[in-house]
């Protein structure tokens, strides 16, 4: 697992070549950002199933109440198949977008 600071947020992308792999190095280093927006980039060359995605579930919801934000990214992936205030995206673009919006969401109060 890479990790690399932004201006707005932490990018943390994957160098293992199994999603167990890398799921399990994230949530060895999960709490250190708790007070942090973290964009996690999944490499297009590991197998993940819809399942997989969904362990990121939680720790997106306990980010939103943390008044932070967790962005998924990756190429290859139905956002309809996802509930609708889990963020998914297939680019890094994208995912910077959805950051910056919920930073302005909260500052309005919604």
């Amino acid at each position: 697992m890479l990790i690399e600071k932004k201006e707005n947020y932490k990018l943390i992308y994957s160098d293992e070549n199994s999603f167990s792999k890398f799921y399990s190095s994230f949530l060895k280093k999960e709490k250190e950002f708790d007070k942090e927006n973290l964009i996690v980039q999944i490499s297009n060359e590991i197998n993940i199933t819809k399942e997989d995605f969904l362990l990121f579930l939680s720790i997106a919801k306990q980010k939103k109440e943390n008044s932070t934000s967790l962005v998924i990214v990756y190429k290859d992936i139905n956002i309809d198949d996802f509930p609708e205030d889990f963020n998914i995206v297939p680019t890094l673009v994208e995912a910077e977008d959805i950051i910056e919006m919920e930073a302005i969401e909260r500052e309005l109060g919604f």
